[in-house]
């Protein structure tokens, strides 16, 4: 059809497809959203009716095999309604009794998904937390799972910065909240001894995996990225820009405690940053240094009197130091979690975990 318009016709022509293909885009997600919803509701109304039976009624747990049985016979062709996942539906309905709560936000994730988060979390807050982030940055049920193992929770917004200091409100708390400490690298598998080029190396390699560790947000520029500043050669370890916080990152990787001289090195690479690559509508570029070790009071002396954003934190390898040699390498990939749920949603099997 294009070929029959002019070409200022079809610019026009086209700009209307993309947004017709946006449009339909749009309300296919609200409609997969608007269907998980009510079938989130229909299973902690269902989980809310049998935990008020067993408190009103004392019935017992064979109860639950029963009902499962009686519903199957009834509806063969209904999935769903195991005896394990009407176990799952009366935790769910016991774990977010208030529905204006489970509203705002169970009900805007998987099932998949909530029940990942019943079996590994019990403080309520926790949950709300790692719930929120689920729907603020995407992940699959697995990405989940990885991101409670390494005790995200506990771990974000704790690195040492002088943001509050050097940014304007309400950028330094997202800044403070985006970063984490300390930052777990155990998918590189690197032994103690591993220098500074290898763990960069080994970060570019697996960009994806370190890309998911940094969190969403964070789009990857280079690494041993050239500057060229009175008269000398530069080369930052990675560089990145941050969509939410609009600026660019500097991450400097360091095999030792932190040190003063980083963190004056740093102020310098961030002051080339802003000179050669910010563009005027960017906030102030902001610098990581990552160490293998961090001594907190050492590294908030280092900061002191720094005028440029500036973060520390730890980087870990803790996974892969506990389990022994042989079991290092039966560890599944990112990649091999994220096909097995993949495949496990294009079943129409049950919706449990």
């Amino acid at each position: 059809m294009s070929d029959d318009l002019p070409m200022s016709k079809n610019q026009e022509y086209q700009e209307f497809l993309v947004d017709l293909k946006e449009r339909i885009q749009r309300a296919k997600v609200r409609a997969a959203l608007a269907v998980n919803s009510e079938l989130i509701l229909l299973y902690w109304q269902i989980g809310r009716d049998i935990s008020q039976k067993f408190s009103q009624h004392e019935w017992g747990a064979k109860i639950i095999e029963r009902l499962a049985a009686d519903l199957k016979r009834a509806h063969p062709e209904w999935k769903g309604f195991s005896s394990r996942n009407l176990r799952y539906m009366r935790s769910f309905a016991e774990a977010w009794p208030d529905e204006q709560i489970l509203q705002a936000w169970p009900a805007k994730i998987t099932w998949y998904h909530n029940c990942t988060i019943l079996d590994k979390i019990k403080d309520p807050s926790e949950r709300e937390w790692y719930i929120k982030k689920t729907i603020e940055q995407g992940w699959s049920r697995d990405i989940l799972a990885l991101q409670i193992e390494s005790k995200l929770y506990l771990r974000q917004g704790q690195a040492t910065t002088n943001f509050l200091r050097t940014l304007p409100q309400p950028q330094s708390d997202l800044a403070r909240q985006i970063l984490k400490d300390p930052y777990n690298f155990d998918f590189l598998g690197l032994e103690d001894e591993a220098q500074e080029r290898e763990v960069q190396r080994g970060l570019v390699e697996h960009i994806r995996e370190f890309l998911i560790e940094l969190g969403a947000g964070f789009a990857f520029l280079g690494s041993n990225y050239h500057l060229f500043a009175h008269g000398e050669d530069y080369y930052l370890d990675l560089l990145f820009y941050h969509i939410k916080l609009r600026c660019f990152v500097v991450i400097d990787l360091k095999i030792t405690d932190i040190k003063p001289e980083y963190v004056g090195k740093m102020n310098y690479y961030l002051a080339i940053v802003d000179d050669q690559l910010r563009h005027p509508s960017d906030e102030p570029s902001i610098g990581l240094i990552l160490c293998k070790t961090k001594n907190s009071a050492k590294a908030e002396y280092a900061l002191r009197g720094i005028s440029t954003p500036i973060g520390i934190s730890e980087y870990e390898s803790v996974l892969t130091k506990a389990l022994p040699e042989n079991l290092k390498s039966s560890l599944p990939t990112i990649e091999e979690l994220e096909a097995e749920l993949e495949n496990s949603n294009e079943e129409q099997g049950e919706p449990e975990p």
